[in-house]
């Protein structure tokens, strides 16, 4: 085919035109109004052929001056290509003299009023396609949500990528400024330039003028003329086969045929991922950051202020108008300021465009508008559904009503209403379907009118009640439901716990409700780790006995357990206040023969005990523990004694006894059914077991099999979603055991995550170690600076913090770098230190460790003296290692000394001390101790 003799015709004109320029209109016409890039265009047109970018500019100016009158056709967009407006057709036609001619003919001209944007709509990508979809399959699609939601917005968005397409009319009817109903028709035969005449015009009668025109009508801002403009858009619908209407309003029209499309919130960042690439990627972050930078171009918004944009655009529900105000703000204040000053929402987000519509320049005249247009019953309902934090069902929302109106036939009417008007939402995270919402915003809005209403203090009230009668459902729920099925009811009422607290505990609360509420509640907080609160929490309520509140015995015992156990986990230390409440609520369940209370205060007394206290004490209390149990006939309390007892014998050094009691507990527990077996002790049972066993396993020289426990420990901890116990997995066991194999980036990793738990769940306990194994990396990669002062404040950055468990090999390896560093009476000072608390409170199962360092500083005085004095340590630490069944300790004190008789020509005592020894282990041989052995073996003669 012979394509040399080419024309475009416009409105069936011949326009002279180029053959490249041609064929980039081809190119254009076969997009169909879509976006052609440039570098597309270059591909399609010069195929093969370096061309300039110029090249294709001079061809795009030709088009354009060959389109005359219809230039306007042919849209730019900067930076990125073309597009072709308008739905045109490329026909072959035969030409009975010459080649065949390929025409370009454009459709008829549409009218639209759609106005340009004033700037690009961000974040909407998925709901403008879901949009065109819609609209392609129903004929009436309403744009529904809260105000701010941005309605208008994505529907002129979605109206303007359409209209090159539609093959007919578009037109925007603006309904904001009728104050009148009956005017909804006018309006809309003015905008479509219906000549009606006559007194009255009528739906009627505009959808008769309109008959089978084809067209694309949007009403916008249907709420407040709500029924007038169902009844249009149905009269339309009705008698114009070929009219497609896309309504926005805060209230559905509930007419036949309506599909209704909830416009959502932008994407927020979830609360617990702060890192900035994951921040980044939400739309309402986006969003403000775009609009920030309009109006304050050089202002930082990366970095530190990441994490506060984030929680601007959280704590805004991801309504772009809030968003935006917020931005206006934060071009002048700054972000910090705007993040801290959120509380004042109303007050400080004030800074609409002066062209918007009255009710869009602040974010209190977006509310007051969708507060004034309902009914009185609904507005009293919608205030006090703000005093839930939350969420509610039915039934919860039943409970706070007065009692003319504590119904629920009145409470779901009125909360189905509201639904439809945009003012609630139906909870999405839910797996309950019949539990609601208010986003937090609209929430702030009706809890200020509920204040302003006089009736807060009733409702409040009302409130508490609610929930202390809920929580004290729970506790007994607790002991007989699966704790995932109860944390799914009861994890998500944590707002409104805190809420009816806040109230309890106020100077006009009711402090003995807020005693009962701390008291039922406290499973909950011990089920989601959440000891910092709970600590708090039980403080208020123990205070508030002291105060005079209504005293209960049993309430106090379980308070002062609450205290002891969150004190252990949130507190800077192992402080008195700890065995203080133990030791109150043993008493206490002692009086009541509670023996449940007295198994849980002696477990208390026994781990704060485990830190500071000789190890007679800590037999007799585990002894204790199993007489109280023996009298339950539980066979899993009387396990856990056991349990108490192997821990005991493993901080005293007696490994193979510790071995055999934690065995019998992991061989014959039995996990139960349904109740967490992370409570009442704190941590999950069978994982604390395996952790001290991993611990053994090490001493007694197989590191791999401690390794591979120590790695499911924290693989089962996370699997129960219970922090506390996660972190007794990393602190215990995976982080030490990883760091003593030289297993340096699975340390580095269960260190961070270790860090990271501590930090975000506020496991103050789990800081200081996570600190010091910090340290520990640091020095087996040449950091000795760094790592040293790691280590100090691991060890002694919080005063009274150390453990027989998990502070010694950090003195051990802190003081072995000193001596390094050159520094050794610093690291004697440590070791001797810490070797007499060993030795004064009998947790004995690292002295051979520490008396082996002590032996490697003394070495580096070389003097006669202190060599004699280091051999003599190092014998020392052998025998004890031996005593203990403690092979792994025995090859480290071994290695030193036949490295010390290996440098005084005794190789041949050295061999026949190092090679048995070696010979007794069956794995690990790629751990570091070991290859540290065999490196020495090897160098012997």
């Amino acid at each position: 085919m012979d394509l040399t003799r080419r024309e475009l015709r416009t409105h069936g004109v011949p326009v002279p035109l180029g053959s490249r320029a041609f064929d980039i209109v081809e190119v254009l016409a076969r997009s169909a109004g879509e976006l052609v890039t440039k570098d597309e265009i270059m591909r399609g047109v010069w195929s093969g052929a370096i061309v300039e970018e110029s090249a294709l500019q001079v061809h795009i100016s030709a088009i354009r001056k060959a389109l005359g009158s219809d230039r306007g056709m042919l849209k730019t967009a900067y930076g990125r290509g073309y597009r072709l407006l308008g739905a045109w057709t490329i026909r072959q036609e035969p030409i009975s003299a010459g080649p065949a001619v390929l025409q370009i003919v454009p459709p008829t001209e549409f009218l639209t009023n759609f106005p340009s944007p004033s700037s690009e709509l961000i974040g909407r990508t998925g709901a403008r396609e879901h949009l065109g979809d819609l609209l392609s399959a129903y004929r009436v699609v309403t744009l529904t949500g809260p105000g701010g939601i941005g309605k208008s917005a994505l529907a002129l968005a979605v109206a303007r990528s359409m209209f090159p397409i539609f093959q007919g009319d578009g037109r925007l009817v603006e309904l904001a400024s009728l104050s009148d109903p009956g005017l909804v028709p006018s309006a809309v035969a003015s905008v479509l330039d219906l000549k009606l005449g006559g007194d009255e015009i009528s739906a009627e009668r505009v959808a008769r003028a309109i008959g089978d025109r084809k067209l694309f009508l949007i009403l916008d801002n249907c709420e407040h003329v709500i029924d007038a403009a169902a009844n249009l858009v149905e009269t339309v619908v009705r008698l114009c086969p070929r009219t497609t209407v896309l309504a926005t309003s805060r209230e559905v029209l509930r007419i036949d045929g309506e599909y209704v499309y909830r416009v959502p919130p932008l994407a927020v960042p979830p609360e617990d991922q702060m890192e900035p690439e994951v921040i980044l990627q939400h739309d309402a972050v986006e969003l403000f950051i775009a609009r920030t930078r309009t109006q304050a171009p050089d202002i930082s918004l990366h970095g530190e202020n990441l994490p506060a944009i984030a929680s601007i655009c959280r704590h805004l529900d991801g309504i772009p108008l809030a968003i935006e105000f917020a931005a206006a703000r934060a071009a002048t204040l700054g972000v910090q300021q705007v993040a801290t000053r959120l509380d004042d929402r109303f007050g400080l987000l004030t800074s609409g465009r002066r062209t918007a519509l009255p009710r869009h320049r602040t974010l209190r005249a977006m509310l007051d508008w969708s507060y004034e247009l309902l009914p009185d019953e609904e507005r009293l309902l919608l205030r006090r559904l703000a005093i839930f934090s939350s969420g509610f069902t039915l039934e919860a929302a039943a409970a706070v009503m007065s009692d003319r109106d504590n119904t629920p036939p009145y409470v779901a009417e009125g909360i189905a209403n509201l639904v439809t008007k945009s003012l609630i939402m139906r909870d999405t995270t839910s797996a309950i379907s019949g539990r609601w919402r208010l986003l937090e915003t609209i929430r702030a809005y009706a809890l200020e009118k509920l204040r302003e209403s006089g009736e807060f203090q009733r409702l409040a009230r009302r409130h508490a009640e609610y929930y202390r009668h809920l929580f004290e459902q729970a506790e007994r729920e607790w002991e007989t439901r699966p704790t995932a099925e109860w944390l799914a009811d009861y994890g998500r009422q944590i707002d409104d716990l805190r809420g009816a607290l806040d109230w309890s505990f106020s100077p006009d609360g009711d402090w003995s409700a807020g005693v009962a509420l701390a008291a039922a509640a406290v499973p909950l907080w011990m089920e989601l780790s959440l000891m910092a609160e709970c600590r708090t929490r039980v403080e208020q309520a123990l205070s508030a006995l002291q105060a005079g509140a209504d005293r209960d015995a049993r309430r106090e015992m379980k308070l002062n357990a609450a205290l002891g156990m969150s004190l252990i986990h949130s507190s800077v230390g192992p402080g008195p206040g700890i065995g203080a409440a133990w030791t109150r609520a043993l008493a206490i369940a002692e009086s009541l023969d509670d023996a449940e209370y007295q198994l849980r205060s002696l477990w208390g007394l026994w781990l704060f005990h485990s830190t500071r206290s000789p190890m007679d004490a800590l037999l007799e209390l585990a002894e204790k523990f199993r007489s109280v149990a023996a009298g339950r006939r539980l066979s899993n309390e009387l396990l856990t004694g056991d349990r108490l007892m192997g821990i005991s014998q493993h901080l005293h050094g007696e490994q193979a006894g510790a071995r055999q009691h934690i065995e019998h507990f992991l061989a014959h527990f039995v996990p139960p059914a349904q109740r967490s077996h992370a409570m009442p002790f704190q941590a999950d049972q069978r994982m604390m077991a395996c952790v001290f066993l991993a611990r053994i396993l090490w001493l007694q020289g197989l590191p791999d099999q401690a390794m591979q426990i120590a790695e499911s420990s924290v693989e089962e901890a996370r699997a129960t979603s219970h922090k506390t116990s996660e972190g007794y997995a990393l602190a215990l066991a995976a982080c030490p055991i990883a760091l003593w194999t030289g297993h340096l980036t699975a340390a580095e990793h269960y260190v961070a995550t270790l860090l990271d738990l501590s930090a975000r769940h506020a496991l103050a306990i789990w800081h200081s170690p996570g600190v010091g194994y910090q340290g520990a990396l640091a020095l087996k990669t040449g950091a000795v600076a760094d790592g040293l002062q790691l280590l100090r404040a691991g060890i002694y950055g919080i005063d009274g913090s150390r453990s027989a468990i998990r502070f010694i090999p950090s003195v051990a390896e802190m003081a072995e770098a000193l001596g390094r560093a050159g520094q050794i009476p610093d690291g004697l000072a440590a070791v001797e230190e810490t070797l007499a608390w060993s030795e004064r409170t009998q947790h004995r199962w690292a002295m051979p460790e520490l008396l082996r360092v002590k032996g490697e500083l003394l070495l580096l005085q070389r003097s006669p003296e202190t060599t004699a004095a280091a051999e003599d340590l190092l014998r020392q630490a052998l025998d004890l290692a031996r005593e203990q069944g403690a092979l792994s300790w025995e090859l480290r004190v071994a290695t030193s000394l036949a490295r010390l008789w290996y440098k005084q020509n005794r190789s041949a005592e050295a061999s026949a001390l190092l090679q048995p020894i070696y010979d007794r282990f069956t794995e690990g041989f790629d751990t570091e101790d070991l290859k540290a052995a065999k490196a020495l073996l090897d160098a012997l003669p």
